[in-house]
């Protein structure tokens, strides 16, 4: 197989792979390796090998790879000899290329898509910021996977390049991969009871993405979004059985995939948050016992007054025994002061426990909210670099305030004052959506401009289509829709003056604006 032309990849670069056991049907145990994270020099092609781990040892792949000064290091994979997924196990759908930086980074590239029922070839072209980095190719249950499985199928080999020239290589260090009990467990669930022949391989990565949200608890705890996902995949299966067209069987499955994986996050977001509950109740349980330890003592004190009015009528029968009488009776009134102030600190006691029990809470309420909060924060601005550095592929990035800002040439349209996608588009925007829907903590805002050269109402109609059409083919590619709004501008808002036919192409545009989505 020769090597191919170089394409943009995404990736955070890899460790090593160490496996111990299998989980496939064939019982196959895989042995101990070493992967080499190579560090890509500027302006020269590298060559990498592939081989096959003993998943499916006759796998084959070639990479050609170039860092620029430009657009980071381009990376173009072939892939030869590659099983159907379903061979390795029940709960495998497809195939996805993952990057793993040296400190453990892992970032999903995309996936590979079949194109055959028997063994065949495929590639992927993907560019990332990185410099120092190392591939691997995964069986998984659905293209949406946040972390790489155990079934590892193809690690890169030591690099070389063209001239001879030696290439700074770096030991990556132990990897396992997603340890999840749902790839051990005996029940999990065949991806599909259909002719693995017939069946798209979206539907299956649907069937299996379903499956997962429920074993993360979703049928309690995110019962509405499992359903919006069973529902997306029931219509998928019907369309496909009713011999719809590929691509929109493909669309509403891969919908399914996306609807399921919020479905899991769901289920385990709110599973964590009954936890807390439960221990709220707890506490409560706690205060209750105290109220009842203080009900209790006020009950004794109630005993003692019954019983220093019984002493009482006593003396009125007998005047002889008056003194010694009215003594117990001193006696008893000490007894009383001292158990009512006794009582008193007791009251203060437990009203001083019980105020400390919500303080604690509320502490903790708070330390945790501000734990989660920051720990996203810090996520999301470990991995914008990595963003800003894709959405260039794109269009023109940049910084304004905290918003992320993409402007999409004028080129994605077929004429100035066209509404209509132009043919080059389609693979653009299926590119996009595949980054805005693996980058979930943004909120979409899509805004349409353009020159101020045609009545205003024109321009305002026009303006509002683009921007709804961006949004439908971005939620029909996986993109959750309650991230995204569209509007449209019009002319009114002019990026330059409006005086010449440069500038005037320069207002015609497309902004996408990324913000971090506060609701989460």
């Amino acid at each position: 197989m020769s090597m191919f032309p170089s394409f943009a990849v995404r990736l955070s670069a890899l460790l090593l792979l160490i496996f111990s056991t299998a989980v496939f049907t064939t019982a196959q145990v895989d042995v101990a390796r070493r992967t080499t994270a190579v560090t890509y020099p500027l302006d020269e092609v590298v060559l990498l090998q592939f081989r096959g781990t003993t998943r499916f040892p006759r796998m084959k792949g070639e990479a050609r790879n170039k860092r620029t000064s430009r657009n980071g290091t381009e990376v173009e994979v072939t892939v030869s000899k590659m099983p159907r997924p379903f061979e390795l196990g029940a709960a495998y759908a497809t195939y996805v290329l993952w990057a793993i930086s040296p400190d453990g980074q892992v970032d999903n590239l995309g996936e590979i898509k079949r194109r055959g029922f028997f063994e065949f070839d495929s590639r992927i072209s993907v560019t990332t910021p990185l410099q120092t980095f190392a591939l691997i190719v995964t069986a998984e249950p659905h293209f949406l996977v946040r972390r790489p499985s155990q079934a590892i199928m193809l690690e890169n080999l030591s690099p070389y390049t063209l001239n001879g020239k030696r290439v700074q290589t770096t030991p990556a260090v132990q990897y396992f991969g997603n340890s999840s009990d749902f790839f051990r467990d005996s029940r999990t669930p065949e991806i599909a009871d259909l002719n693995y022949s017939k069946t798209p391989g979206t539907i299956l990565q649907a069937k299996q993405a379903v499956a997962l949200a429920r074993y993360a608890g979703a049928e309690r705890d995110a019962t509405t979004e499992l359903r919006e996902a069973e529902v997306l995949l029931q219509n998928a299966e019907s369309s496909y059985r009713a011999g719809r067209d590929e691509e929109s069987v493909d669309i509403t499955a891969r919908q399914a995939v996306s609807a399921a994986v919020k479905a899991e996050n769901a289920a385990l977001v709110r599973k964590e948050a009954r936890s807390r509950r439960d221990e709220q109740s707890r506490s409560d349980a706690e205060t209750r016992q105290a109220a009842a330890r203080v009900t209790d003592a006020e009950s004794r004190i109630q005993d003692l007054r019954n019983e220093l009015s019984r002493e009482i009528r006593n003396r009125e029968l007998a005047e002889r025994d008056s003194q010694t009488y009215s003594q117990q009776v001193r006696d008893l009134q000490a007894e009383n002061r001292r158990l009512s102030e006794e009582l008193g600190r007791i009251k203060l006691d437990a009203e001083t426990a019980r105020n400390r029990v919500v303080e604690i809470e509320a502490a903790r309420l708070r330390s945790d909210e501000e734990r989660d909060r920051s720990a996203r924060d810090a996520r999301i601005a470990a991995a914008e670099p990595a963003l800003i550095a894709t959405l260039k592929r794109f269009g023109t990035v940049s910084r304004i305030d905290k918003s992320i800002v993409l402007v999409l040439p004028e080129a994605l349209w077929r004429g100035t004052r066209s509404d209509t996608f132009a043919m080059q588009s389609d693979g653009k925007l299926t590119s996009l959506a595949e980054v805005l829907a693996n980058n979930p903590d943004y909120s979409i805002a899509i805004e349409s401009h353009t020159d101020a050269g045609a009545d205003e109402t024109v321009l305002q109609t026009l303006t509002e289509s683009r921007a709804t059409r961006i949004s439908e083919k971005l939620i029909s590619l996986g993109v959750d829709a309650s991230r995204v709004r569209a509007k449209g501008l019009g002319g009114t808002v002019e990026a330059v003056a409006n005086t010449t036919n440069a500038n005037r192409a320069k207002n015609r545009r497309v902004k996408i604006i990324l913000d971090v989505d506060t609701r989460q």
